[in-house]
């Protein structure tokens, strides 16, 4: 009986540590808690994240080793927000470090040439507003991405906080890509 008990053990102690290890360095599910992201992401939707895609993530720390892919424009990526790292956002990259950002009319700028952005939507019909300040999409001046650092966007751009809002990405923050929706089974499919 002690064998039989011993064997359950084993087995039960090395499934949490292999969930663990999968958790910590190769995928993680999500849940969508905004319309930040919407149409791209709607709320509740439950979705796949890699880890590793961006390099190997050291637990308990910001750093990643093994870096074998650099964040790129377009990616959709789960970070720790950086006002409040307890918290996951998720948000699409928009600027790379090295890049000149400019904002008029709701219309983003690359190193002077505008932005295609065919996942982007406007829920607010207004030209100069934003639900939370208007100077958000219009800018005087660029911005410069700093190096290790991003310029995030969700979907959503009237109804979403982020780097308008609260500034760069550090790369430290990223946890990983968004891979896949598989929650609802109607909404099943890889994100773009």
């Amino acid at each position: 009986m002690k064998k039989k008990i011993y064997e359950y053990v084993e087995v039960v102690v090395t499934a949490l540590i292999l969930a663990l290890i999968i958790r910590t360095f190769v995928i993680q599910a999500f849940k969508i808690p905004s319309e930040s992201m919407v149409p791209t992401l709607k709320i509740r939707d439950h979705l796949f994240v890699c880890k590793f895609i961006y390099g190997l993530p050291i637990p308990l720390t910001d750093k990643h080793i093994l870096k074998w892919h650099d964040p790129q424009r377009g990616d959709v990526i789960v970070f720790r927000y950086p006002k409040d790292p307890s918290i996951d956002f998720i948000k699409r990259i928009i600027g790379l470090p090295g890049d000149k950002i400019i904002i008029k009319n709701k219309q983003v700028y690359i190193n002077g040439k505008p932005l295609i952005e065919p996942y982007k939507v406007h829920s607010n019909p207004m030209p100069f507003s934003s639900m939370f300040n208007s100077t958000q999409d219009n800018w005087d001046t660029p911005r410069i991405i700093p190096p290790d650092s991003y310029f995030v966007m969700g979907d959503n751009r009237d109804n979403s906080r982020d780097s308008r809002f609260w500034g760069v990405l550090k790369r430290d923050y990223i946890k990983g890509k968004a891979l896949f929706i598989y929650w609802p089974p109607f909404r099943i499919g890889l994100i773009q």
